[in-house]
């Protein structure tokens, strides 16, 4: 399949940055582009695996490193995507996929901007409020023995966290809740160390740790707003993965066209855990 890639302006205030973006196939052709929103915050395109971009901050983007925390916010991330369909010119028919914190971006974009030309969203392991989110880490946490979640707070705590201690048990965690796949998929550890090397998105917007959010995050939620969604919505889900059920359902019980189904045998990446029947659901839900 042939593909081309590029750099969209992405005006802010008096600032210009710029949004990578890779496309295959023809948006030219009848058939309704998907936009796919990776998650993070923080992270690139690299794991998901058609319109594909780099959120600003991340990857092939620009970083605005500048950036007060301020400025790093929801809205951001949601005026981005709108100029990107529409610098595009698929404003008018397109679907989107996200994963993750990019499922919380396309749900809150649906929910806020309601745009007439979104026909389809995928809402892959997100979760509809970081209050509900972190209520099913703790359970998650609590579920180790011998201590285990004392003394992941404990270096929180004490600003140790780079620790063998904690980065061995944050390893344990990831691999049960995160991605259970031996050893981890090469584009997915290529987001991860983007991550590494340029924290500054995810430290900021998430915080230091997947369980306790305390960047401007914090207290998202867009349970309120949920009915406001029009389009045909998917929810993908699993049992163990980090984003528990109880900050799933919300999508289900307040979104009025919506399907959800549970990979059973996945974490929170079950693109990879479980490709072909993950690939299977999202290709039948865009082409019903």
């Amino acid at each position: 399949m042939s593909s081309v890639s590029g750099t969209i302006d992405f005006p802010v205030g008096s600032a210009i940055y710029h949004t990578w973006y890779k496309i295959y196939g023809d948006l030219k052709s009848e058939c309704t582009p998907l936009v796919v929103v990776h998650g993070g915050p923080g992270m690139t395109h690299h794991y998901i695996p058609v319109i594909f971009y780099d959120q600003i901050g991340n990857g092939a983007s620009s970083l605005a490193l500048q950036e007060a925390d301020t400025f790093w916010t929801p809205k951001l991330f949601m005026d981005e995507l709108n100029n990107l369909v529409e610098k595009l010119g698929i404003s008018g028919n397109f679907n989107l996929l996200g994963h993750s914190w990019g499922g919380m971006l396309v749900g809150n974009y649906a929910a806020e901007r309601v745009p007439k030309g979104l026909k389809r969203i995928i809402i892959a392991n997100a979760p509809s409020a970081i209050d509900l989110y972190e209520r099913g880490t703790r359970k998650l946490l609590n579920q180790f023995p011998d201590n285990f979640a004392d003394m992941l707070q404990k270096h929180e705590l004490e600003g140790t966290m780079d620790s063998s201690e904690f980065q061995e048990g944050m390893m344990k965690f990831n691999q049960k809740h995160i991605c259970t796949v031996d050893p981890w998929p090469q584009n997915l550890i290529q987001s991860f160390n983007a991550v590494q090397q340029n924290p500054h998105v995810y430290s900021t917007m998430w915080g230091h740790t997947d369980w306790n959010i305390t960047g401007t995050l914090r207290g998202w939620s867009v349970v309120d707003i949920l009915p406001c969604i029009k389009a045909k919505t998917l929810l993908i889900s699993a049992p163990f993965d980090e984003v528990q059920d109880i900050a799933v359902q919300p999508w289900f019980s307040r979104v009025s066209q919506v399907k959800w189904v549970e990979m059973q045998n996945s974490t929170h990446l079950p693109q990879f855990e479980e490709p072909e029947r993950y690939f299977d659901i999202v290709s039948k839900f865009l082409l019903d």
